[in-house]
């Protein structure tokens, strides 16, 4: 199984509008994540993403970008400062991989906790769009395959998102 941890693009602050939706900037990053990811040709059971508006943006943007059987789903649990330990056991029932578009420290948290057994051990940070790809072997370990800066990805790779 993978697991692919989204953290959403960066968002307007709560002065500016209390949803905090994609700042003009997020939506550039996220745009720029989904068209590298386009020719990757991944492929998950399902999107899920914590409601907040800024993920659920973040969760359309690269929908258009990747294949999902599900689609997107809104699902509880993934605010910021959730407890992970009731989620790890969602993860544990997938039946295929997953695609967590959410919030820092929740994903961050949940990435410890998935290779270290311990949340409160920090081993990844995500900037706003980062992408962390995980996988899970047959003994049930966890491991990182692959992570993704939005800003180590030229601006103009946006282009190749509609083609």
């Amino acid at each position: 199984m993978r697991l692919y941890l989204v953290r959403h693009g960066e968002a307007l602050p709560k002065a500016i509008d209390t949803s905090r939706p994609l700042s003009e900037r997020g939506r550039r990053e996220v745009q720029k994540v989904a068209a590298f990811l386009k020719p990757l040709g991944l492929h998950v059971r399902e999107i899920w993403h914590s409601g907040k508006t800024r993920a659920a943006q973040t969760a359309e943007i690269i929908a258009s970008a990747i294949v999902s059987d599900r689609g997107l789903k809104a699902v509880e649990g993934m605010a910021p400062d959730d407890a992970v330990s009731p989620f790890l056991v969602r993860i544990a029932e997938a039946d295929g991989d997953v695609l967590l578009v959410g919030h820092l420290p929740f994903l961050d948290k949940m990435a410890a906790a998935l290779i270290l057994g311990k949340e409160s051990i920090e081993i990844l940070t995500l900037s706003t769009g980062g992408v962390a790809c995980m996988e899970r072997n047959a003994e049930g370990a966890w491991r990182f395959v692959w992570m993704l800066d939005p800003d180590i990805i030229p601006d103009e790779v946006i282009a190749t998102l509609n083609h």
